[in-house]
């Protein structure tokens, strides 16, 4: 951690960093050319070098001594925001907002965000179409199951209340579905990861839903004293019908009509305003069914991974110029000034093993319309996809004329990839 020597504090912005973070370059090269001051929060091993950087090492899952290490921090350097890059530092955001006085969402709405059940309770309260949903506590023996089960409308969806990225996310079609589920989401709650990173309080229970059917979108937003402005509206053209939903394929702008890309704002908003959200980046995922748009999950954050690289806006900034520029309160401008689509594949894991490389790389990259293809692995990494895991071999960037084109490109260069795991 390095202090000014100077009696005069400087302005400057934290940015909450996880050790996993893909975005940590991209947000402290969005930093410096904005001219702007970054610190970096980090919860483990550095994200970056320290003589990138001044940096201050927080405990995430411990919240309210964060937050009080960074007002303590704050005495020597005048922090104008504190920038969570992922879920896992949000409420440590808000909590040190809180005591610095400074713009932030409320504790509370942040809770919110990161309990899917309560995210749930709340929206349930309100006009916003809501599935059904309940709580099953984890550790029931075979005949309470059964007993369980017997009220149960197939189908639904069995899910992990605050896990990302679609981990333990799992539909189930009928009574032997529901418990092969519950068994599998039960481990996953059991396991070191879910140990360290989960409360006691997560890990006790698994929240069911109605199973919602209809396409799935993402909502891209920046919330402004509690007024959203969409910055992307994401297709997800692959079928997200289960048993599994891993996501893979993101394609803006929408070829939603746009009455209902309308519909889709207009619900993200009254969602934030009802969880209280008011500040900052949000990310929403969303589901039509139907004439009605449901509420999947808000998050107060932006768009995870390196899939914000498909992002460009007025005079060519990227999302985290955007998110930074808000945050200093400088003016700036979110029309795009490029024409076409962009799009982006989260490469999926195909099976549980050693990463030991890739082949057709080169063949990928070639493909028109393909800006970037980026491996996340390396090579002896162990592999887990879903339902277990919860990341990406890497990504796959295209920038074309119209959504059609530059979600085909993706697929063509996803097929000259050749993993090798063992």
């Amino acid at each position: 951690m390095r202090h000014t020597d100077s009696r005069q504090a400087r302005s400057s912005v934290l940015l909450l960093i996880p050790s996993s973070s893909y975005r940590a370059n991209d947000f402290m090269d969005a930093a410096s050319r904005l001219d702007v001051e970054v610190l970096v929060g980090i919860d483990k091993e550095p994200a970056l070098s320290p003589s990138e950087s001044s940096m201050v090492t927080l405990d995430f899952d411990d919240p309210d001594r964060a937050a009080e290490v960074i007002r303590d921090f704050s005495t020597d350097t005048e922090l104008s925001a504190v920038i969570a890059v992922d879920d896992v530092g949000t409420l440590v955001a808000a909590k040190a907002s809180r005591l610095l006085e400074i713009p932030h969402n409320s504790v509370q709405s942040v809770e919110f965000t990161r309990d899917k059940y309560a995210l749930r309770n709340m929206l349930a309260t309100t006009d916003l179409p809501t599935p059904t949903y309940s709580l099953i506590p984890v550790g029931l023996n075979e005949d309470d199951l059964a007993l369980y089960i017997e009220n149960i409308v197939f189908p639904v969806v069995l899910k992990p209340r605050n896990l990302s990225a679609s981990q333990g996310v799992i539909r189930a079609d009928d009574p032997t579905d529901f418990v092969a589920a519950y068994d599998e989401i039960s481990t996953i709650l059991s396991s070191d990861p879910s140990m360290i990173n989960c409360s006691q309080e997560f890990r006790e229970t698994i929240l069911i839903e109605e199973y919602i059917p209809g396409e799935e979108y993402a909502l891209e937003g920046l919330l402004d004293e509690g007024n959203l402005k969409t910055l992307a509206l994401f297709d997800k053209p692959d079928p997200l019908t289960g048993p599994y939903f891993e996501e893979t394929i993101y394609v803006t702008p929408s070829r939603l009509p746009v009455d209902m890309q309308l519909q889709v704002e207009a619900t993200v908003q009254s969602a934030c305003k009802i969880l209280g959200l008011s500040h900052g980046p949000i990310h929403a995922e969303v589901r039509l069914s139907e004439t009605k748009c449901y509420v999947i999950d808000l998050a107060a954050r932006s768009i995870g991974g390196l899939c914000a690289r498909t992002l460009s806006f007025g005079s060519g900034l990227g999302l985290e110029e955007i998110l930074i520029s808000h945050s200093v309160g400088a003016a700036i401008e979110t029309k795009g000034d490029a024409e076409g689509a962009s799009g982006v594949m989260m490469i999926p894991i195909p099976s549980q093993g050693t990463y030991m490389g890739v082949q057709g790389l080169d063949h990928a990259r070639a493909v028109e319309g393909i800006e970037e293809v980026t491996i996340s692995v390396a090579k002896g990494d162990s592999l887990v996809p879903l339902p277990r895991g919860n990341e990406y071999l890497g990504f796959i960037f295209s920038r074309a004329a119209n959504p059609e084109a530059a979600e085909e490109a993706l697929r063509q260069a996803h097929a000259f990839l050749e993993f090798d795991i063992e």
